[in-house]
């Protein structure tokens, strides 16, 4: 079995989860026997089983695969789209209907809807994810697997030993430094609520308006809210993650949260923004806070903060040899399915 990865935007342009995803992902099915390699576009001598586009593959993309024998695993992140409101939703899909009825085919298809239908197998890293999948781009049920990211191995280690090595009163959140992370937000009601925040990421430019307001809030928090940028060290980040008092994370969109993942290993208390990804995923293992005004923010804050030893605690996450166990099974049901026909 030989699977290609593809992905059409350049790692280089903005780091982030997506990222990490795919790079974990690969790893993982390599640990498992899987050979994988990245689709070389240039490379028309290129062999290969199945390709796994993460991202939303054009239409025509998937019928040429499909033509050459190649069956389609398709990887989407609904990150907007699972963090509007109902309504919008709903209106979105009435427009979709409408369009598909009375606009050309050539013009709906650079919006790749029907490409949940084409592809051979979705991946969604929730249950909510896919729910969007199939009511949303009519993909069908069955072709729509759920397996969520996973977390490296060393953010399990010492978890019993978390209290003995609780040293520090900060809640973490790590995030990249952009709007729809909301770590100026964050800060804000941090400083309202009186609680210390340490906030851990890199923005993708420092020349970025969003970010320079942020540094500006960080310095007038007197000491509150700690930022140093962002931290690459991945022993160093499970050490913080199990000395601090509690994860938080209030992003208005999210797909599946790393991090969130990553503190749940930890065992760290989470604090999340109320939205369906992270009720789908956490469940009542997590406390969970209405995104509005930053007084209403800053009551949230300081009410989990208050009763943190009290505080929920999320089921362990999948490791990242499970998510390679789970995608190599599915991949060889796909690849058996085609030499039985």
């Amino acid at each position: 079995m030989k699977v290609l990865f593809d992905h059409p935007n350049p790692f280089l342009l903005a780091h982030g989860g997506f990222q990490t995803q795919i790079e974990q992902t690969k790893k993982a099915l390599e640990a498992v026997g899987v050979e994988v390699e990245w689709l070389r576009w240039w490379d028309d001598k290129q062999k290969g089983d199945l390709i796994h586009y993460f991202g939303r593959a054009h239409p025509g993309y998937i019928r040429q695969a499909q033509g050459k024998g190649i069956k389609v695993v398709m990887s989407e992140l609904l990150t907007g789209l699972g963090s509007r409101k109902t309504g919008a939703r709903m209106a979105q899909k009435t427009i979709m209907d409408i369009a598909r009825g009375f606009l050309p085919k050539e013009f709906t298809a650079r919006l790749c809807w029907d490409s949940y239908q084409l592809a051979d197998t979705s991946i969604a890293l929730t249950s909510w994810e896919k729910r969007l999948m199939v009511e949303m781009f009519l993909a069908k049920p069955d072709r729509v697997h759920v397996v969520p990211n996973g977390v490296e191995e060393i953010f399990f280690r010492n978890q019993e030993s978390k209290i003995q090595t609780q040293t520090s009163k900060n809640l973490i959140c790590t995030a990249t430094i952009t709007e729809r992370k909301r770590v100026v937000e964050l800060a804000e009601a941090a400083i309202l609520a009186q609680v210390p925040v340490w906030v851990v990421g890199d923005p993708y430019s420092k020349g970025d308006p969003y970010y320079k307001k942020f540094v500006s809030v960080v310095e007038s928090s007197k000491g509150l809210v700690k930022y140093e940028g962002g931290i690459s060290d991945r022993a160093k980040m499970a050490t913080i993650y199990k000395s601090a008092s509690g994860f938080v994370l209030f992003s208005s969109m999210e797909s599946l949260s790393l991090s969130a993942l990553e503190a749940a290993a930890a065992n760290c208390p989470l604090l999340l923004a109320d939205l369906p990804w992270a009720r789908s995923t956490f469940g009542d293992g997590a406390t969970y806070c209405q995104l509005g005004s930053r007084e209403q923010e800053s009551r949230g804050l300081k009410d989990f903060y208050k009763r943190i030893d009290k505080a929920p605690r999320a089921p362990l996450p999948c490791r990242w040899s499970e998510v390679g166990a789970q995608l190599k099974q599915i991949y060889g049901s796909l690849l058996a399915d085609k030499t039985s026909r």
